[in-house]
């Protein structure tokens, strides 16, 4: 049987799906500028405030749109991209607030976070690619601030998070943040060659730092085999206990997270592809998923990944995130194109029907953000449908080489299903 990746009738039903995802989306640009907050029905949430993150998300989002050629795409990428330029952008102590309160305040006590400045690193290299204005403002200052304030050349890995003014850098240190510091640094490297029309030190650099970020985590994989932790000090030890008591954690949570472990594992194919062949980082990326699917895949009989296992494997939060199933969609993709093993395209079919049947909301909208264990909606880690882009992204990855990144492959117009691509670079 030919793998769903390679048929034309899959490919027209995810491009359905991304079109539906974007049209959703569609009403979360402030006139002030930034993103608002999308409850269940796609309908803005004041009382949530601005988050830079997901206002980071939608410029990525909706650059996409415009760069698959999608009406109504551009204001949404320029509303969202004048809240990073606008409000969410601290003007006396230079990068980003995590966010405005419901009354347009900055969150000044959340401080400055590498997650936040990650995802504006990565909106302002799909700006470029999608050619918004400003975005190369953007892109020039953003990679300033995260290389003065979040990137430890010493280490070889970013910072996690300072006060407002960065006076005062906080100890933990977190792999999440990490994690999406390499998808950034690929995406800066890629818009940095296509903004100068070639390889450039400036792309070198950031590719040199994605590729020791993912050595750590190459590292942490093999010494913890496959559950990777979290939480770390200053000096990069593992707190394997940290939140044992609040495992419900949105951003810090207790244990292993096997939904990062897919991420990653889709990460590190990337970034081989990217770079030169690498047999290890392949088997990691094989190891990083084979442990996800042993410990998290319908563990308690019924479908969908728990959310997060100790560190014998066993399941602490048993509800299901929708981000998890977006990301095993897309590693499994990655390693049926890097591999060609038919395992890999049973997966991939197994987990879209899986979001068919649980996590697509055909009335509402979007994707449902969150399952219980009987694959009904909840809402004790997240609530509303603020975030496209995991789903959007899985809708896509399918469709393109494991490189150059998403906004690059659309720009150079690579919109189709991948070749395998083992020994081919």
């Amino acid at each position: 049987m030919t793998p769903w990746t390679e048929q034309a009738t899959h490919r027209s039903w995810l491009e359905q799906e991304s079109l539906r995802l974007l049209a959703f989306g569609r009403r979360a640009h402030l006139p002030e500028g930034g993103t608002a907050y999308l409850d269940e029905f796609g309908q803005p949430d004041s009382r949530q405030g601005v988050r830079t993150w997901i206002t980071s998300r939608t410029v990525h989002v909706h650059s996409l749109g415009v760069l698959l050629g999608i009406p109504g795409s551009a204001p949404v990428a320029d509303a969202a991209l004048a809240g990073l330029t606008g409000p969410l952008r601290d003007t006396t102590d230079g990068g980003w607030f995590h966010g405005l309160d419901p009354a347009g305040k900055p969150l000044v006590d959340a401080g400055k976070r590498c997650y936040d400045h990650a995802f504006v690193l990565l909106a302002a290299s799909s700006a470029l690619l999608a050619e918004r204005p400003g975005a190369d403002g953007l892109l020039a200052e953003a990679t300033a601030v995260y290389s003065e304030r979040f990137w430890d050349e010493e280490a070889g890995l970013p910072r996690d998070s300072w006060d407002r003014a960065f006076s005062r850098p906080e100890d933990y240190r977190g792999l999440n943040a990490t994690m999406h510091s390499v998808e950034a640094a690929l995406a800066v490297a890629d818009a940095l060659e296509a903004h100068a029309g070639g390889r450039t030190d400036d792309s070198a650099v950031w590719r040199a730092r994605a590729s020791r970020m993912a050595g750590f985590a190459v590292e942490l994989a093999a010494k913890y085999d496959g559950r990777l932790p979290e939480h770390f000090d200053a000096r990069w030890s593992a707190d394997l206990d940290l939140n044992r008591d609040t495992p419900r954690d949105a951003f810090k949570p207790f244990g292993a997270t096997p939904g990062h472990g897919l991420e990653w594992s889709r990460l590190l194919l990337q970034l081989e592809a990217a770079t030169e062949p690498s047999p290890e980082l392949v088997d990691t990326a094989v190891l990083l998923f084979d442990r996800a699917v042993a410990d998290a895949w319908a563990v308690d009989g019924a479908d969908g990944f728990v959310y997060t296992t100790d560190w014998e494997g066993r399941p602490v939060v048993r509800e299901r995130m929708h981000w998890v199933v977006a990301e095993a969609i897309a590693a499994a993709a990655a390693l049926h194109t890097r591999t060609g093993q038919d395992r890999y395209a049973r997966w991939y079919a197994t987990w879209w029907d899986c979001a068919e049947r649980h996590l697509l909301d055909r009335a509402g909208g979007s994707w449902w953000h969150e399952l219980d264990i009987a694959n009904r909606p909840a809402r004790t880690v997240w609530s509303g449908k603020p975030d496209l882009y995991h789903a959007l992204q899985c809708t896509l990855s399918p469709r393109l080489p494991l490189a150059p990144t998403v906004a690059r492959a659309l720009r150079d117009d690579l919109l189709a299903a991948p070749s395998r691509q083992e020994g081919q670079r």
